[in-house]
């Protein structure tokens, strides 16, 4: 079975937590990307951000996103996989805390992102829906 660093997207990109939420969607927009994981000035893992985070917990809450941080949307400890864990692991993660984006530590470094789509490539067709399902639940 393979490892999380055999199907993951390598180097995400992150947004510092000090940035704004209107940097955060130009970043989202530039890398075509839905979500973007939060890194503080120590380059540690704060969070993950996504599209709908900046439009259901900013913006429809009548937050400026031009002066609103992205770190402010930054909740509680990430969920998180080891590199080395096994993509069965990445997928029971996944599965337990409704997540679609799995990002990958090596250490205590941020090296990729596990995506659903990922998750999904890497499995037999067969398994592939019944896994998109329960992590989409």
């Amino acid at each position: 079975m393979p490892q999380a660093r055999d199907i993951m997207t390598p180097a995400p990109q992150c947004i510092g937590e000090d940035d704004s939420l209107v940097d955060a969607a130009e970043l989202l927009v530039s890398l075509d990307v839905g979500a973007l994981p939060i890194c503080g000035e120590d380059n540690r893992l704060k969070g993950m951000l996504t599209d709908r985070d900046i439009v259901v917990k900013a913006v429809a809450e009548g937050a400026d996103p031009a002066h609103t941080k992205v770190g402010r949307l930054a909740e509680g400890k990430p969920v998180t996989i080891g590199a080395d864990d096994d993509v069965q692991d990445a997928l029971e993660t996944m599965r337990q805390h409704q997540v679609r984006r799995l990002p990958v530590i090596d250490g205590h470094d941020l090296v990729g992102i596990v995506s659903q789509a990922d998750v999904a490539l890497s499995l037999a067709p067969s398994d592939a829906g019944d896994t998109v399902a329960e992590i989409s639940i």
